[in-house]
């Protein structure tokens, strides 16, 4: 396809010549191509300029931005030198900013002379978590050739290790500002409070002299590997509060004391904490209701007599949501009753009844082999299995049976989860749908762990160790808040705003650094953030 002109005489022997968008059609018959006209712009001296930049404008969106910056300029004297993607940092830095980060770091930055850009190298940082996660000594590159950050000077790894010793040691202050400046900005309802812990392990033999790393529970069936568990607690919109580091063998029942010690501090005021089945303890129970603060803790289903009894106490279930219905039971008399909301999903119920199935059916094969031997290894790790060994008894002759009563029990605790709570005012509904939020520190957690890359850790140190996780918070803080105001995931925002590239070139007079155009997707990602559009022309250096 191709731009032609074609000249015409007129009768008064005067000539006019046409502008025609044209292209090349074989023509069979005769032989040879001939010329098809797919659009006529009409009379060369009567043409609409404005409207043909337009277009031109509009085609080389679909170019890359060094291709439509030689089209633009073919005969000219401009050198395209390089592009980085822009727009990924350009949003992060506006967060950053908007969120008063920056802010809260320079009023402890005010109180030591350094000569490193500590609040520069700690964005930086941040922002490689959340657009191309690598280890800090990568990031001296990736800043330096593969983004455009802003920085006023090149970074050098010696930089990444001081703001990180930097952010560590100022950790207590930097998060709960940080925080209350988020939470002021963005009105958020700090009245329930989701914790959960998760770990990491590392890829050593050894953990060597550590408060921190050990060996423990592995939440990623890695119990050869030490660890360390890391604690979040995020508010009902997902936003995550705090982060803590804690050893790596310490059970999440012991963490409980000092988080709630550690957001005490804060004066968050009246607090509900929302927590799995790990923190259910008579111990701990008590410590979350000091100085004022209620529960809401999943509770198990087996093995203990006031849930069961609580699981078996007649009512009708009331509908407060799609999949979800709810029953309230109180156990036990005065001082020492205990309010409990069972909550129940027919969708799990009934995948909680094909699982089971197909366990049976498995159990049944199993025992078919099993009984014509005697007692064996095979027969012991079928009654201790973990999904089967609760279904099979052992009758007197020695064999294997499935147990008919045990597999009615279970029946009855489909698609059911059980809550028990300390505040007596909130209503058995806001209990149940509390609870599912439960799933925001969950999902925090995927993101640390994938989107963000928490592991794997290149420090051994646990100050590293700390500050590496500090970094982590922050980006997620960044990308949740994005997340949350735009609606869409961070990847999906990353993708699109990535695709917004700084150009740098040269001409006669200097050096030019432009951001290319923006999308219809882009401006409407910036405008939920509250974030101004970037300058299309960032900088221009004149020569002498």
């Amino acid at each position: 396809m191709y731009v032609r002109t074609i000249k015409r005489k007129n009768k008064d022997g005067s000539e006019v010549e046409y502008v025609q968008l044209a292209h090349n059609v074989w023509n069979k018959e005769k032989g040879f191509a001939q010329a098809q006209v797919v659009y006529s712009f009409g009379r060369r001296d009567q043409l609409d300029i404005d409207a043909l930049k337009r277009l031109v404008k509009s085609l080389s969106r679909f170019l890359e931005p060094q291709d439509a910056l030689e089209l633009r300029n073919q005969g000219g004297d401009l050198k395209f030198v390089s592009s980085r993607p822009a727009g990924g940092a350009y949003l992060l830095k506006a967060l950053w900013d908007r969120l008063n980060i920056g802010g809260c770091l320079q009023k402890a930055l005010s109180e030591r002379s350094f000569s490193a850009p500590i609040g520069e190298a700690l964005f930086a940082m941040v922002a490689n978590r959340a657009l191309n996660p690598s280890s800090k000594l990568a990031i001296e590159q990736w800043s330096e050739e593969e983004v455009y950050l802003g920085n006023r000077e090149p970074f050098q790894v010696q930089h990444f290790y001081r703001a990180m010793d930097f952010l560590l040691e100022h950790a207590e202050s930097v998060q709960k500002e940080v925080f209350w400046s988020t939470a002021s900005l963005l009105n958020l309802t700090v009245d329930l409070i989701f914790f959960d812990t998760t770990n990491t392990y590392f890829e050593t033999d050894e953990p060597g002299p550590s408060e921190l790393k050990a060996y423990g529970k592995s939440k990623h069936k890695r119990d050869d590997l030490p660890q360390v568990t890391i604690g979040l607690a995020v508010t009902r919109e997902g936003i995550p509060v705090k982060c803590w580091v804690l050893p790596g063998n310490q059970h999440d029942s012991q963490c409980v004391d000092q988080v709630q010690k550690d957001l005490n501090d804060w004066n968050l005021g009246r607090v509900v904490w929302v927590m799995d089945r790990g923190m259910t303890s008579d111990e701990n129970q008590r410590i979350l209701q000091r100085a004022g603060g209620q529960y809401i803790l999943g509770e198990k289903l087996r093995g203990n007599h006031l849930n069961e009894t609580a699981l078996a106490h007649p009512g009708r279930f009331k509908v407060v949501a799609e999949n979800l219905s709810i029953k309230e039971v109180f156990v036990g008399e005065g001082l020492g009753q205990r309010r409990y909301v069972i909550a129940y999903n027919p969708e799990q119920a009934k995948m909680n009844r094909i699982k089971r199935e197909k366990i049976l059916e498995r159990l049944a094969c199993e025992l078919e082999v099993l009984n014509r031997k005697k007692k064996t290894k095979a027969q012991c790790r079928v009654m201790l299995h973990p999904s089967m060994g609760r279904y099979v008894k052992e009758l007197k002759s020695g064999k294997l049976k499935i147990d008919k009563a045990k597999v009615k029990q279970e029946e009855k605790l489909d698609g059911k989860y059980l809550l028990s709570t300390s505040d007596r005012n909130l209503s058995a509904e806001d209990i149940a749908l509390g609870y599912k939020k439960l799933m925001e520190v969950e999902r925090a957690f995927r993101t640390l762990k994938s989107t963000l890359c928490l592991r794997p850790v290149y420090h051994s140190k646990d100050d590293r160790i700390r500050s590496h996780v500090l970094l982590c918070w922050l980006a997620l803080l960044l990308v949740r808040v994005a997340e949350v105001e735009t609606g869409l995931t961070w990847p999906k925002i990353r993708s699109r705003m990535q695709q917004l590239h700084l150009i740098e070139f040269f001409d006669k007079n200097g050096r030019i650094l432009q951001h290319t155009e923006l999308t219809p997707g882009q401006r409407n990602i910036l405008k939920k953030l509250k974030i101004k559009p970037p300058k299309r022309v960032l900088k221009i250096d004149l020569e002498a």
